[in-house]
């Protein structure tokens, strides 16, 4: 299992994911968040394969990435969140917090 919570930013919005290694090998994933763009776009991301999430190899867009098409906000670091921790909860990525700093 591996959890996630993200500070979206300036929008004030905070989505807490949790993800949970399944014995067939994908992943399933439990999404609450504050923002409406995303309880929408979390309702097609109940359960993913990890090995299609993780990169963009055969030309193929993650289903958690093609999610991101119904949030209006292209820069929401909500999805590239839930991509890490579905690499966690697989075993694929060690668990390490993630930080960008913005600054003028």
């Amino acid at each position: 299992m591996a959890t996630a919570t993200i500070d979206s930013g300036i929008c004030g919005f905070v989505t807490r994911v949790t993800t949970t290694m399944t014995d067939e090998g994908s992943v399933k994933i439990d999404i609450d968040s504050s923002c409406a763009h995303i309880t929408k776009a979390a309702e097609a991301l109940n359960e993913v394969e990890p090995f299609n999430e993780i990169s963009f190899y055969g030309g193929n867009v993650p289903s958690i990435l093609q999610a991101q098409y119904g949030c209006p906000h292209a820069a929401c670091p909500v999805f590239i969140g839930i991509i890490k921790a579905v690499e966690v909860a697989a075993g694929l990525a060690l668990p390490k917090d993630v930080t960008i700093t913005i600054g003028q």
